[in-house]
């Protein structure tokens, strides 16, 4: 199961750390996603959530 926002779509994106002598390496920027339990069709049930959607209220927590 990937780190995915279940409301948002929210996922890992990727691109280049640049160093100052412009060396370029790949990497990774993870989502910041809680596994929480939310009302899905009126079930509880347990999935990962960004913390943006918890916080703008999108979800609704059990």
């Amino acid at each position: 199961m990937a780190r995915k926002c279940y409301v948002t779509g929210k996922k890992p994106g990727s691109g280049n750390t640049v160093s100052h002598a412009n060396n370029r390496n790949r990497r990774t920027w993870g989502v910041n996603v809680q596994k929480v339990r939310i009302l899905v069709d009126g079930k509880p049930k347990r999935v990962y959530v960004s913390t943006r959607a918890l916080k703008s209220g999108k979800v609704t927590r059990v």
